[in-house]
Formats: structure tokens, sequence, C-alpha cells
């Protein structure tokens, strides 16, 4: 009895806590597109009226769509080329990430590359998922572009963030959230699932966003196939990551990496192989 009364107030607390980190608007855009995509018949031209209704974001789009990731031989040269080469979900996606570029601020210093890292991420989700034919290249690339956005929110409410943020990151052992929730009472794997579900973003995206450092959940049958799946792939981007920006393996790598490719059943010849067929894709980027 006494365990329940004296857990309210805390309980109140982080609520409240949390409550108070500015989550941002799901862009007008953005739900524009659900809508569309919400049809019983999804209509291209209908999309690209909503693309094309915002000249940056239609510059951005053609150029994503070129890009070497997601182009092949042909070059789109409109709107519409595009959303025929990509295809519908490709497109919102590829938009759903331009929105939140827009949306999420980032004005730490400590944060001037967390867009290029999080494209970065997303494009080698995408590669990863055809590359071992395993799950959808739209879902694949917005968990890629996501997973972090709790980091700028959390730079933004927390003056000592940038130091839990560090410290965290060099924890060899333990899970990367468990600094975050032992001095704030949150983390960012909780504010980017938040922010995912606000925006009506999928829910396995929003689970994976949650559990993208808790790798109990590549072994666990209870937990969807897709989320499992987006959790292993995320360890394989973010190792070529890291080794793209000249770092050894990341400690991430090393709590997580055997795991997933046990799940992805990759050999580590088979894994070495992806490793250097995904940074070649980042030089030609």
């Amino acid at each position: 009895m006494n365990t329940v009364v004296e857990s309210a107030p805390q309980t109140d607390q982080v609520d409240a806590l949390i409550k108070s980190i500015r989550i941002p608007p799901r862009p007008s855009l953005l739900a524009d597109l659900q809508r569309e995509l919400g049809a019983d018949d999804p209509s291209p031209d209908a999309i690209g009226r909503i693309v094309a209704s915002d000249v940056g974001m239609s510059g951005a789009l053609l150029k994503l769509a070129n890009s070497a990731v997601y182009g092949g031989r042909r070059k789109a040269k409109s709107i519409e080329q595009a959303i025929l080469f990509l295809g519908i979900n490709q497109v919102a996606a590829l938009m759903t990430g331009l929105l939140a570029r827009q949306a999420i601020p980032v004005n730490s210093a400590a944060l001037a590359s967390f867009w290029d890292i999080s494209t970065r991420r997303a494009h080698a989700m995408v590669f990863l998922t055809r590359r071992l034919r395993m799950g959808e290249a739209d879902v694949a690339h917005t968990f890629g572009l996501f997973c972090d956005t709790g980091v700028p929110l959390l730079m933004d409410r927390f003056k000592d963030y940038e130091a839990t943020y560090g410290a965290a990151s060099m924890e060899a052992h333990r899970p990367f959230t468990d600094l975050e929730n032992e001095r704030h009472a949150t983390s960012h794997a909780a504010m980017g699932c938040l922010l995912a579900r606000n925006w009506g973003l999928s829910d396995h995206v929003a689970w994976a966003i949650l559990h993208h450092h808790d790798f109990a959940v590549i072994d666990d049958a209870a937990t969807a196939g897709p989320v499992r799946s987006l959790v292993a792939l995320s360890l394989l981007a973010e190792n070529a990551i890291s080794r793209y920006q000249g770092h050894a393996e990341s400690n991430e790598w090393n709590k997580g990496g055997a795991a997933a490719c046990a799940y992805l059943g990759l050999s580590d010849e088979e894994t070495a192989e992806i490793m250097d067929e995904l940074l070649e894709a980042f030089h030609e980027e």
C-alpha cells in the first residue's frame, strides 16, 4: 500500500517533466499527405500537387530521388517522374523526412551535423532493406531519420543534456538510455517515440525508435518482427557511419552487433561485405 502511495507523486513528476518538453506539432503538409495516403485509392496526382505546393520541398525531393541511394540510371526531371520512379510510399517517406528537418530545430553547436548523420542513417537503412530484402524501404527510411529526433528535444530542454549524451555515448556495457533516464527521468528514445506517435508515423517505427538501444528486443519473440528487424538493421547502419567517419566500431555495435547479425542470418564475411558496400554508397552521395 505504501509503495503505491509513494510512487504516485514520482509518476506525476515524470509526467509533468515529459509534458514540459516541447514536441513540434505535425506539419500541415504531412497531415495532408497522410490523409491522401489513407484514402482507398491514393492518387499520385494529388500527392504531386501536395509536394509541388512547396518549391523548396519539390527541389529537395528531386535531388533525393536522383541520389545514388534512391536513383537508378533513370533520372527524374519532374515531381511526377519522381513519384513514378520511387513509388508513392517512398516519396511520402522522403517528404516526411524533409518536413522533419524543417520542424525540428537543431540549435546546439554539438548537433551541427545532426541532420546530415540522420539522413545518412536513413539512406543506409534503405540500402540494407533492399540489399537483404527485409522489410519496406519507406518504413526503414522513416525510422532511420527519426530514431534520434529525441536528442535535439532533450538538448533544448536540459542545459546539461549535452554532457549526458556524451557520457552515454561512451558507455561500453550499459544501454545508452540508462544514463539519460537516471539524470533526466526520460530518454531520447522515449521522446522520439512520442514524436513519432504524435506525427502519425507507423506503430512499428514508433516502437523501434523506443527500443533502438534496447538490443534485447532483437531476440524477443514477443516483439513484432518489423520492430526487431529495424533495430537489428540500425546497428549495421550505425557501424557503417562510424567507419565512414574514420572511427573504430561503435560501442553500440559491440553491445548488439552479434545479436543483430545472428538475427539477420549474416556471417562475419557477409557483414564485412555489406559494410564495404555501404561505405562505397556513402562516398557516392
